[in-house]
């Protein structure tokens, strides 16, 4: 069975200090949902946003911070020698929100 892409998945959140909040996702696909937490442009971790709508980061080492919420786009099960998925992909749904600790 082919998942089927209908419609752009989007989604809106906001920062009420360090937690981030997310509104409903339109077009969703039901794939595997996720916050990104970004510190001066590097990635440090990636958290379950399926079941929740807000996420405080824990992190308290001093930078900038960003998160976006993103969706897994399934294209195939193609994988590269390390594991990792070639053309499936997690694509951003949301704007991005910023702090500096």
């Amino acid at each position: 069975m082919d998942q089927v892409f209908e419609g752009t998945p989007k989604a809106e959140i906001r920062l009420e200090g360090r937690k981030a909040i997310r509104g409903d996702v339109s077009n969703d696909w039901g794939s595997k949902l996720q916050w990104q937490i970004s510190r001066d442009g590097k990635v440090i971790a990636t958290v379950a946003a399926r079941i929740e709508s807000a996420y405080e980061h824990p992190e308290k080492t001093p930078g900038k911070y960003e998160i976006v919420l993103q969706l897994f786009k399934y294209i195939n099960y193609k994988k590269d020698a390390k594991g990792e998925y070639t053309e499936s992909k997690f694509i951003d749904i949301s704007n991005k929100v910023g702090y500096t600790v």
